[in-house]
């Protein structure tokens, strides 16, 4: 038996579905509060040193968080290379958005104490708001639209054709709700962060924009269920599943209808699992952010944030990204992935790199762990930004 066979096709697409949404989740969980964060500098924080409280809070461990994008975006590329293709071109100018208000984060932490002049760390601190604040929002329209369906389509030899217009046309209502709740999501992840980190005025600010971040994330993840209730079409397969046959999204059949997404829930009840702890997350993060108990928020936060995304990957499963103007070109897990042999290579890769990352993640951390101390950041015994 050659040795990739000792996992089937079919497992191996599962596996990778999995993997997918679980570099996704740690990128939200792990990163999510480095951009939250960025988000309320400007409001949790108002002198000079405060601002640098805040920044130095997430300033150590930020490139590390951010590896989980890095990842995320490689696993797209090499276990499902329909998927890069088409989110990738079809998302351009977003992702365009994106990584240039991303680039802001790096560049604004380097210079902004670079210079005394108030107006030049005020600009920087604008900067960092809008590199945290710019890719949550279109992270969460980004998945809006993918809920809806994208408007490509595939032609007989596979090629990808994008029918859409404009950015504009990825800001439609739903698509917005879905930013707004990504934005306080992460909002009160962030805030949850800086609760732990940081004492004083800070943390009581951050405790309550975190409140009022966690309420509106129950409200708005209440009303974008309801939404894809009773206003979004699902879709699902017409035709017989074939889930361990070789990557060709036209062989099969798939129609849109309404309360499709729902279907899985039906079907296997334990998925509602996941709703509810986005639901309870939020809710357990008021509860503990009025208790002052500083770890237990953030993990109920960040057990928030992995329920609403889980929410949507459960929903949606198999299909990755549907089309809306040809439900038979969706990609889905079982016709839009790498070969059987590359996703077991890379299983195996990620078998050994991962629990490294893991590991050198938690040490940093360990290392790292404490509140950060304004009197080191005043007399530059800390080295700090």
């Amino acid at each position: 038996m050659i040795l990739h066979e000792l996992i089937d096709y079919q497992t191996l697409r599962l596996i990778w579905w999995l993997l997918l949404g679980i570099l996704i989740i740690g990128f939200a969980v792990m990163d999510g509060f480095d951009l939250g964060t960025q988000t309320l500098l400007p409001f949790v924080a108002e002198s000079d040193l405060e601002r640098r409280v805040v920044i130095n809070a997430v300033g150590p461990i930020w490139e590390g968080n951010q590896v989980w994008l890095i990842l995320g975006a490689g696993a797209i590329f090499a276990a499902w290379p329909p998927l890069y293709a088409v989110s990738f071109s079809s998302f351009y100018l977003a992702m365009f958005a994106i990584i240039a208000a991303l680039i802001l984060r790096p560049v604004g932490f380097k210079y902004r104490s670079k210079r005394e002049s108030p107006r030049w760390r005020a600009s920087w601190d604008w900067a960092l708001f809008i590199g945290g604040v710019v890719p949550t929002l279109i992270f969460g329209v980004a998945v809006g639209n993918v809920l809806q369906g994208v408007p490509f389509r595939l032609g007989p030899d596979l090629r990808i054709f994008y029918d859409g217009s404009t950015l504009l046309e990825l800001l439609n209502p739903f698509a917005l709700l879905c930013g707004l709740l990504s934005v306080t999501m992460l909002v009160m992840h962030g805030a949850s962060w800086l609760v732990l980190k940081t004492s004083g005025p800070v943390a009581d600010r951050a405790r309550r924009f975190g409140t009022l971040a966690a309420t509106a994330t129950v409200v708005l993840f209440a009303l974008g269920g309801l939404w894809v209730a009773v206003g979004i079409e699902g879709y699902r397969f017409v035709s017989d599943i074939v889930t361990d046959g070789p990557s060709n999204p036209l062989a099969k059949t798939a129609e849109q209808g309404a309360g499709f997404w729902f279907a899985n829930y039906a079907a296997q009840p334990w998925t509602l699992a996941a709703p509810a702890l986005g639901f309870a997350g939020s809710l357990l993060a008021l509860r503990f952010l009025a208790l002052r108990r500083e770890v237990l928020t953030l993990l109920s936060s960040g057990l928030s944030v992995l329920g609403i995304i889980a929410t949507v990957g459960l929903a949606m499963f198999p299909f990755i990204l549907p089309s809306s103007i040809d439900p038979n070109s969706s990609l889905t897990v079982w016709d839009a992935s790498s070969s059987h042999l590359t996703l077991f290579i890379m299983l195996v890769s990620t078998g050994i790199f991962l629990p490294i990352i893991a590991l050198y993640t938690t040490w940093v951390y360990r290392v790292l762990w404490g509140k950060v101390d304004e009197k080191e950041i005043s007399d530059g015994s800390g080295h700090a930004y």
